[in-house]
């Protein structure tokens, strides 16, 4: 092989990747699958992990949403779970009226008996995401609690620094709280993430800034998890992009124990088959969304989404 040759071939993967961001995904399945450790795990099923992989990073511009392709993505529960977060909300019941059931085994009287939560109601997940977002540092009661005006509002304070104070390396947001993990009903999976403004350059004074976000998630169920958290995290950074004058640009996601369950092994082989497809764009069904708290379902249009079928995989509790 010529020097030319071997350059082009190594450079392949990179190029691949470029052409679709979703390769990068499809690329650490089979990375975990063909090297990972066997590992126990906190529900008994078992998994194949490797620690800290190199970072996803997915583009966000002209209002491209990353919705996998290579399987087709519970879009609406994607949906209803981030604004139950957005509104603070820990009552898992609220999502399941809704017919989104992803919650239902961590609300369930049996995982909240297990956890040592026995005075909860079923579905008081405790102070898990939304709580920490809205209302960090207030004292958790119960789910049906009004903790308006309590604790650190997170979100707002990301959003008003994004507006005031653009160049801040502070805008950051954390649901991993020490003091109140041992109320949650799961620890955050997802637990940091921090904003960045690029501004316009001079020459373009009319330009509007660019928005992208950095996310850190410390476990990372490859199969189930991750095809919801990248789309999640992709809406939250347009959502805050549309309120605050910005344009989404990029989201990046770096984990910790990439992991895929032995029981979804199968499953994730018949999808690295699979060639992705144009990912959808995302636009607004109003224009005038001037709060994060005023988005609704109906709000959210997903143009040009045509996945592969739907996998099934079971989630382990």
């Amino acid at each position: 092989m010529t020097i030319v040759a071997a350059i082009a071939h190594d450079e392949q993967p990179s190029k691949r990747t470029r052409e679709h961001d979703e390769h990068q995904y499809l690329e650490l399945i089979r990375r975990v699958l063909d090297t990972g450790d066997v590992r126990p795990d906190r529900t008994g099923t078992g998994t194949i992990s490797i620690f800290a992989p190199p970072s996803l990073r997915f583009s966000l511009a002209n209002s491209t949403l990353p919705l996998l392709t290579t399987k087709r993505t519970f879009q609406r529960g994607i949906i209803e779970e981030l604004l139950w977060f957005i509104h603070g909300s820990t009552d898992s019941t609220l999502l399941t009226k809704k017919g989104v059931k992803i919650w239902d085994g961590n609300g369930s009287r049996a995982f909240l008996d297990s956890r040592g939560l026995q005075h909860r109601r079923e579905g008081d997940l405790g102070p898990v995401y939304g709580f920490q977002w809205r209302h960090f540092g207030a004292e958790y009661v119960n789910c049906d609690k009004d903790y308006t005006g309590e604790g650190v509002d997170q979100l707002r304070e990301c959003i008003e620094k994004i507006k005031s104070n653009p160049t801040d390396r502070r805008i950051i947001m954390s649901a991993w709280n020490p003091k109140d993990i041992p109320q949650m009903a799961l620890p955050p999976c997802h637990m940091i993430c921090q904003f960045y403004v690029q501004l316009p350059p001079a020459e373009s004074p009319n330009s509007r800034p660019k928005l992208s976000c950095l996310m850190f998630q410390r476990s990372a169920d490859l199969g189930l998890g991750i095809p919801f958290n990248i789309a999640s995290y992709a809406l939250l950074t347009h959502m805050i992009a549309h309120v605050t004058g910005t344009d989404a640009q990029e989201l990046i996601i770096q984990l910790g124990d990439a992991h895929v369950y032995r029981d979804h092994v199968e499953a994730l082989e018949e999808q690295l088959k699979r060639e992705p497809r144009a990912f959808p764009t995302l636009r607004w069904a109003r224009e005038c969304i001037e709060h994060i708290e005023d988005f609704v379902y109906s709000d959210f249009v997903v143009d040009g989404y045509d996945p592969h079928p739907a996998i099934a995989m079971k989630m382990s509790v």
